[in-house]
């Protein structure tokens, strides 16, 4: 479990992150939704220790998450940033074998090797394995990254808007793979998103921020609710119920 309490973060005087407390659950998809400014991807970039916190403290498993060292975090948590252009030319397989780094350092081992070829088959990468990233679609590219995520083998995996530029398709296919993650697996998986339709099918748990501010978090039928997504993004919304599930239309 990774337990947020009272952080927050400043920006030229601006509160981006403002006094926030949550609960990522071990076993569980926890979504970060709201509008935009609402502080989630620097709340993901700051318990990933990228940025950071002004206030409050992290603790990961009951571990002051300043109390960690390095190497220790980088084998419990992964973070895939929204922006992940990497400026070298690499295969999808070299890309992958970066996530290895926090253990080999480089020198891959045998069972380095296994964990790669694993995330690979796991992303149903095979086929492409030797292609370039710039060969690949948009769904394929993302899958690579994810790939990478996986290899490194964290129980903790955070994700800032992996579907961004996704059409319906790859969109629908990654949240089954990150639901799979989480049920064969057993990984834990906060995720920021925008769609909230996704956020309600795929979440266990949805945080809600608005300006920086923790607006409400709980289980996902009680966060897809009419007068609770009205008053956080501030426009009209219908929630029908179909196979079990809520899905929202808004206009």
């Amino acid at each position: 479990m990774i337990e947020i309490k009272n952080v927050s973060k400043n920006y030229n005087d601006k509160n981006v992150v403002d006094d926030v407390s949550t609960i990522i659950r071990k076993g569980k998809i926890t979504s970060f939704i709201g509008p935009n400014g609402a502080g989630k991807s620097t709340l993901l970039s700051i318990i990933s220790r990228i940025l950071p916190k002004q206030g409050g403290e992290i603790l990961i498993e009951g571990k002051n998450l300043e109390k960690w060292n390095n190497s220790e975090l980088a084998k419990k948590i992964s973070i895939l940033k929204q922006s992940n252009d990497i400026n070298i030319r690499l295969t999808v397989r070299e890309l992958v074998s970066f996530g290895r780094f926090p253990y080999s350092q480089g020198n891959l081992t045998k069972e380095d090797k296994k964990y790669i070829d694993d995330s690979i088959d796991y992303m149903k990468l095979k086929d492409m394995e030797n292609k370039y990233l710039d060969e690949l679609s948009g769904g394929q590219r993302q899958r690579a990254y994810i790939a990478m995520v996986l290899a490194q083998n964290t129980e903790y995996i955070l994700l800032d808007e992996p579907l961004n530029n996704l059409d319906m398709k790859h969109s629908v296919e990654i949240m089954k793979i990150l639901r799979k993650l989480v049920d064969e697996l057993g990984k834990t998986i906060a995720i920021v998103i925008h769609d909230i339709n996704f956020a309600s099918c795929y979440s266990d748990y949805i945080v809600a921020l608005k300006g920086g501010k923790k607006v409400e978090d709980g289980p996902s039928e009680k966060i897809i609710n009419k007068e609770k997504l009205e008053e956080l993004y501030d426009m009209d919304f219908t929630i029908s119920e179909i196979n079990n599930m809520k899905l929202c239309v808004y206009y």
